[in-house]
């Protein structure tokens, strides 16, 4: 990891980095220096944070908290440099295939591909959601044990490491929402700002159909990294991403997947894309779609300026807006970011997302464990 001053003023006019960062903070353990005396230069900085990240060290063991038999490898082994995400997907010949290519750095050459869709999980029937459920969702779902449960699935299954998307959208409804989705009718509407990875991984969005069982769900995703010739386009997701194996059902109810829309049966999911910033753009689009809510994933809020506009624009529209981030420390941050535009506390406050993605984000800032769609909060 980089010298947690590395950038900061005082260093740039003093010295550089002298090697890679060894020397943790004695106060928190969340950050490193590459020597003494840029630990000194820069204590004046992160004095402000240091208390408040020692906090968030003691919810490691909360972090790496996962029920499936590969939460080892995929968590505390990578903070380890004991595995990695590349090894791990090698190790489940699912390395560079499919969906999981962008799962790792080696994926990065490919991401500018986002032209292609992939609807297959490349796993075999009885380790994926390819199908219909063998029954309908009853009860709330609070946290993957109960989904895989619910979805027949081992919990040796990588499926959570994709499906963190769509299951996070779920629960989100679940946190915005005063009435259960069977009081819902219709439509689902979803306003989705500033996608990235997800673009590359748009068809494990049609677990969604069953998640919220009888609706049409329409999430129009807006944001600048969406490809100009991808601008308007729209995609209907009404079968689930298959299985590899050729004898599967799956491949049955793919090829037939328009006659039961048309037939009136479950509606699926309605993808649209937009290039650009919501609150350049929320004019035109609310014309035809206002949201039930917003969601922002791995937002950045107290990153990227552009940020400010919208929430101030989500401020008057007065419409339930969640946002996620890597770590909690994000979260905070964003959070005072929100707080200052808005003059109101959180509606939704900062809390550990029962859904995030359960493999560690590789080479952190931070010695904080970072996860996608970690933790979430809302306006």
């Amino acid at each position: 990891m980089e010298c947690a001053a590395k950038g900061s003023i005082i260093i740039i006019s003093s010295s550089k980095c002298i090697g890679p960062a060894t020397r943790r903070c004695g106060h928190c353990g969340a950050v490193a220096y590459c020597s003494v005396s840029h630990q000194i230069a820069h204590w004046s900085f992160h004095k402000e944070e240091c208390e408040r990240l020692e906090q968030h060290m003691r919810h490691v063991d909360a972090l790496h908290d996962f029920p499936f038999t590969f939460s080892m490898e995929s968590t505390i082994q990578i903070c380890e440099k004991k595995m990695t995400r590349c090894s791990f997907l090698m190790k489940r010949d699912l390395h560079q295939v499919g969906m999981w290519n962008y799962e790792c750095k080696c994926g990065a050459s490919h991401s500018s591909n986002y032209s292609r869709i992939d609807n297959c999980w490349s796993l075999p029937s009885e380790s994926c959601p390819c199908c219909e459920p063998l029954v309908p969702l009853s009860k709330r779902l609070n946290n993957w044990e109960d989904y895989y449960e619910w979805r027949c699935l081992p919990l040796y299954s990588p499926v959570s490491l994709l499906l963190h998307w769509p299951l996070t959208l779920y629960h989100v409804f679940q946190l915005t929402r005063s009435m259960p989705i069977s009081e819902v009718h219709d439509k689902v509407h979803i306003h989705y700002l500033g996608p990235e990875r997800e673009l590359l991984q748009l068809s494990v969005f049609a677990e969604l159909q069953t998640l919220f069982p009888g609706l049409e769900v329409n999430i129009e995703l807006i944001g600048p990294a969406i490809p100009q010739f991808r601008d308007g386009e729209k995609i209907d997701l009404c079968s689930y991403c298959n299985c590899f194996g050729e004898g599967c059902s799956c491949k049955f109810e793919s090829e037939n997947a328009s006659q039961v829309v048309l037939n009136g049966k479950p509606l699926g999911v309605t993808l649209k894309l937009h290039k650009g910033f919501y609150h350049d753009l929320y004019g035109d689009i609310v014309k035809d779609s206002f949201p039930h809510f917003i969601f922002a994933a791995n937002a950045g809020v107290a990153v990227y300026s552009s940020w400010l506009p919208t929430i101030e624009l989500i401020k008057e529209m007065d419409v339930p807006a969640v946002f996620t981030d890597y770590c909690e420390e994000a979260a905070n941050l964003a959070a005072s970011c929100i707080s200052t535009v808005t003059g109101r506390p959180l509606t939704i406050p900062i809390q550990l997302n029962p859904f995030r993605q359960p493999m560690v984000v590789e080479d952190s800032a931070l010695i904080l464990p970072c996860y996608s769609n970690c933790f979430l909060f809302g306006m």
